[in-house]
């Protein structure tokens, strides 16, 4: 009698691991590897890049050449932050770098604020990974007032493993510790 008890104890937590664990990857497919975004318009008011994996250099190059918008800012480190050094030169395009901080998502969404409502922009493209997009879009809408649109770059495939639970806590960080600007 008491095997059998066991048996159907291991069985049930089975059950709930295995269902936990299919919420969890369709959760991460959703929020993480392919998020739901908004088409990019055809013109902004500045093209974001921020910090993090992936090529995201030659993605705001592309929509700063293609012309959607007169300022290409970038999260880099600290000795290129207010220089033009961080990337080449855009016929047409203000290029400006910045160094966050904190050296988050959430010192960048309030460095784009602060310059955003300074320079009266109403609305922004930010080209990061899709692992971040959805937290970074988050951290944005909270500190900058105007329309936030998203442009995703492939994450190698080597920072999936890494990514993937350091995105979810950073998600849950923002979502319940960390939710003003």
């Amino acid at each position: 009698m008491r095997r059998l008890r066991l048996r159907r104890v291991a069985v049930w937590t089975g059950i709930v691991v295995l269902l936990l664990v299919g919420v969890f990857g369709v959760a991460t497919a959703r929020y993480l590897v392919w998020p739901q975004l908004r088409p990019v318009p055809t013109q902004a008011d500045a093209i974001i890049e921020l910090g993090g994996p992936g090529d995201r250099d030659s993605a705001a190059l592309a929509l700063a050449r293609e012309g959607r918008a007169k300022f290409l800012i970038q999260s880099t480190v600290p000795v290129e932050a207010g220089t033009d050094k961080c990337l080449p030169p855009v016929p047409g395009v203000t290029v400006m770098c910045f160094s966050p901080d904190p050296g988050t998502t959430r010192g960048e969404a309030e460095y784009i604020g602060r310059v955003g409502r300074q320079l009266n922009w109403r609305s922004v493209i930010v080209v990061t990974s899709p692992d971040q997009a959805k937290r970074a879009e988050l951290r944005m809408t909270r500190c900058f007032p105007g329309e936030v649109y998203l442009a995703t770059t492939p994450l190698p495939t080597r920072d999936w493993v890494m990514q993937v639970p350091y995105q979810w806590a950073a998600f849950a960080k923002a979502l319940f510790v960390e939710t003003d600007c």
